[in-house]
């Protein structure tokens, strides 16, 4: 009788045993159907999120554009200006039309093809044809905007001019700037940092017969509508000197001379009747009246672009254009380098 019962008890010990591992079997297959009907669900929401997500960035890209877009440079202040905006402008309108395409078609993909059941995306190795167009189109703009790029900077950096340009150097040190212009000779003397001494702030050498009519400012005025050469340098570190209205910048290197021809078509007091101008001069004066400070009037300003130092963001000089009459009193006014030492 005991030989029996132990018997039945291991028979219903394994059959208890089998019924627990079904059980565990109809469980792991339960929780495994859960699981995956959970990450169908967290594929869907996270692809419809997507197309959430690409209608916001595109709009608030628009939006960005039409709020921001008075706090743009106002129209140029050099006969070669238009020709720099002109290259921006169809280089932006470039960048801008494949971001309008190919940014929907990234998102629509991770949408259309999210991770559901039975939603699979038709695998190709390799497409002749595909491989064509994404190579040659993007290759053929490149190489345009390439050319028209190079033409521009040619045509910039070496200007047909009718006549002489006038010579001014501009003299970049922490944390400031100074003009030396040319004389009558319209020629600088020659400087170098080991002439620095005294009231000889800019190194100009002395015995140079064409330093001692030069004059030394630390507020530049140029004649409207004529050509400007203008040739840097620098006494510590390397400054970036800057005209954004000008749509001139050029580093300035110690121990080298850059330069940079230009001609200025729009005087200070045309531009600040302009009325892009006006609208961004109300804009700034808005802010500074908030903050209780006094209002500004349009410059034309020359910056460092270059993080030269703590006080960097301070760096600039004001620039104003005139008409020749103008201009030519203003220069009759300016201390000689022979007159200073």
């Amino acid at each position: 009788m005991t030989g029996l019962l132990t018997i039945l008890i291991i028979v219903l010990a394994v059959l208890a045993l089998a019924q627990i591992v079904r059980v565990f079997e109809l469980s792991s297959e339960i929780r495994k159907e859960d699981a995956v009907a959970s990450q169908q669900r967290d594929n869907d929401i996270n692809g419809k999120l997507l197309l959430v997500f690409l209608f916001l960035m595109l709009g608030s890209f628009v939006w960005m554009t039409i709020h921001w877009w008075d706090v743009m440079l106002p129209k140029p202040g050099s006969a070669h200006g238009e020709d720099i905006d002109s290259l921006m402008n169809l280089t932006m309108l470039v960048i801008i039309a494949v971001f309008f395409v190919t940014q929907p078609l990234i998102f629509y993909f991770g949408y259309k093809y999210r991770g559901l059941k039975g939603n699979r995306a038709e695998y190709l190795e390799h497409n002749n044809k595909l491989e064509f167009i994404w190579t040659i189109i993007p290759a053929v703009v490149l190489a345009g905007i390439i050319l028209y790029g190079l033409t521009t900077w040619i045509n910039i950096m070496d200007p047909e001019n009718s006549e002489e340009p006038i010579v001014v150097e501009l003299y970049a040190k922490q944390f400031g700037w100074n003009a030396r212009l040319a004389g009558e000779d319209n020629k600088l003397g020659f400087a170098n940092v080991n002439f620095i001494k005294g009231v000889n702030i800019l190194g100009v050498d002395p015995d140079d017969v064409n330093s001692l009519d030069d004059r030394v400012t630390t507020e530049l005025y140029l004649p409207v509508g004529k050509p400007v050469k203008l040739k840097f340098r620098a006494q510590d570190v390397i400054h970036s000197a800057y005209m954004p209205h000008f749509r001139v910048q050029m580093n300035c290197v110690p121990g080298a001379v850059t330069q940079f021809q230009f001609t200025p078509t729009v005087t200070t007091a045309q531009m600040r009747q302009d009325p892009g101008v006006i609208k961004r001069v109300d804009n700034i004066n808005s802010l500074r009246t908030a903050k209780g400070e006094e209002p500004y009037e349009f410059d034309y300003v020359l910056l460092c672009n270059k993080i030269c130092g703590s006080a960097h963001y301070n760096m600039q000089m004001k620039i104003v254009v005139v008409e020749e009459s103008e201009y030519n009193d203003w220069l009759k006014k300016q201390t000689t380098f022979a007159e200073a030492i």
